[in-house]
């Protein structure tokens, strides 16, 4: 993953993407950040966090899509390093997905990121 990729990433990423209902539903645990800088949700979420969620997932598509185009790289290589960003933020009981497709919850004390982030 290369830093300046990462500055750049972060740097155009909206501060406030998520709505309240994806913030909630972020709090149940039925929606959460994927290895590959999408979000996802479970198969507990409401058809509008889906919705809502499929919206911040074009957004994401379209930055990772620029991104990648200005700077030669692919639009999955860009995603897999916002995940390993995005994932480092993942709150305590907040739930988080790796690449083996696995819903898992952040328990206390414990990193969301896999080790091929580090």
């Amino acid at each position: 993953m290369r830093k300046p990729l990462l500055l750049l990433l972060f740097a155009a990423m909206p501060a406030a993407a998520q709505t309240p209902a994806v913030d909630a539903a972020r709090a149940a645990g039925t929606v959460g950040e994927r290895y590959d800088g999408y979000l996802g949700a479970t198969a507990g979420a409401p058809a509008a966090v889906r919705s809502q969620v499929a919206a911040i997932n074009i957004q994401r598509r379209a930055l990772y899509s620029r991104l990648a185009a200005s700077k030669g790289v692919s639009p999955q290589d860009v995603g897999i390093t916002a995940g390993c960003q995005l994932l480092a933020r993942v709150g305590v009981g907040e739930a988080y997905m790796w690449a083996d497709g696995a819903w898992r919850r952040r328990p206390a004390g414990h990193g969301a990121v896999p080790d091929y982030c580090r």
